[in-house]
């Protein structure tokens, strides 16, 4: 998986402002003009989220066109919670920064003496013009490449960040209600905590992803297209050379572009891949047995990587627009990954949870069981 960046690609040579005070509601008016500021955070408060009722589903999945660490399916419980209804927007995001004056991992020098320790010993450190801020961003090849060397199509992009998605010179214009990218799991922590929330945990993330749809293979149904009409922002035609864009989208899309599942959340799938709160572990499931019920599973107590004992991941879920049927079919609620934790990339992004504290304030719940 990519270690901070493509640092690690290189170094294993492999193929992985502040505003003084102003509340983020004016700093975030101030910023967009005109526009319904609604949508923006106000710290604590469940505006622009969905209450998802607790219930008991089967997680992961049986299916033989999956993978290992997505098998077998298991019973899991979870208590209900607040889910915000889409990916955290640039738009949201900035009125973090802003309020906060936040600087994400992707905006600071590389720590060696942390990335060592996901790395064997003995590595070299890294050229100084390598140590530099920056971030993975996805460029599509020209054509035909090799698949099994990802450098064909990841690069690492100094100065690349969440505000300057393709490095130095690209910015958020037109981009203000896509979901905000190059996050690190210690920006979505920090950006969850600012909010007066937290990210979900995977058990969480999946019985949402799914809207009550018991055993089916997409969060709305078996076939991937609805009559034709895609649900998803994801890859088509073959990937990562030709992109036919079918879904009418080229990297990510609005959110809301997409319909909502049928808790009202939108983007579960594809757009972007998201953030839970788990640490990776590939046999997890296989641990977990299926004989008995887990109520409210908060993941393994550190990361198991078949190969790769120093890895550091935490749990991604969703799939993205990168997801093709010839690559990667992640783009389903059973998809999972590990994902190094300090680490963001152009695809990677989040949304956020809250535990429900004040009943009267539910604006939207159903009740959920395995029902098909």
């Amino acid at each position: 998986m990519l270690l901070r960046n493509t640092i690690c690609l290189v170094v294993l040579a492999c193929a992985g402002c502040h505003s003084g005070g102003q509340p983020p509601e004016s700093l975030a008016a101030a910023a967009f003009p005109g526009r319904e500021m609604s949508c923006c955070p106000v710290p604590g408060s469940t505006a622009d989220m969905v209450f998802v009722a607790g219930g008991t589903f089967m997680m992961g999945t049986d299916e033989p066109e999956s993978y290992d660490h997505e098998r077998p399916a298991h019973p899991v419980e979870v208590d209900g919670f607040w889910m915000d209804c889409t990916e955290v927007t640039n738009r949201q995001f900035k009125a973090f920064a802003d309020a906060t004056g936040y600087k994400t991992v992707a905006e600071r020098k590389p720590d060696w003496e942390e990335l060592k320790q996901q790395l064997p010993p003995g590595t070299p450190e890294p050229a100084p013009e390598l140590m530099q801020p920056g971030s993975m961003v996805f460029f599509m090849p020209a054509g035909e490449v090799p698949m099994e060397q990802i450098g064909h199509w990841w690069r690492w992009v100094p100065g690349a960040c969440w505000k300057s998605p393709e490095g130095p010179g690209s910015g958020l214009e037109g981009r203000w209600d896509h979901p905000v990218v190059h996050i690190a799991w210690e920006d979505a922590q920090a950006y969850a905590s600012w909010a007066g929330k937290r990210l979900p945990t995977e058990a969480e993330w999946e019985f949402a992803a799914r809207g009550g749809l018991a055993g089916k293979r997409y969060a709305w149904g078996n076939d991937f297209t609805d009559n034709g009409r895609y649900m998803a922002n994801t890859w088509q035609g073959k990937f990562p050379g030709i992109n036919l864009r079918s879904d009418g989208h080229n990297g990510t899309a609005p959110v809301r572009s997409f319909a909502a599942n049928n808790f009202g959340l939108y983007d579960m799938i594809g757009n972007v891949w998201e953030w839970t709160g788990d640490w990776y572990d590939a046999a997890a499931y296989r641990k977990s047995g299926v004989a008995h019920l887990v109520k409210n599973p908060r993941g393994p107590e550190q990361c198991y990587h078949p190969g790769n004992n120093y890895a550091r991941e935490r749990v991604t879920k969703g799939g993205s627009f990168l997801c093709a049927d010839n690559y990667c079919i992640n783009y389903r609620p059973s998809a999972r990954r590990g994902t190094a934790y300090d680490s963001g990339a152009s695809h990677i992004g989040f949304r956020c949870v809250k535990d429900r504290t004040d009943s009267t304030r539910v604006v939207a719940s159903r009740k959920v069981t395995d029902q098909p």
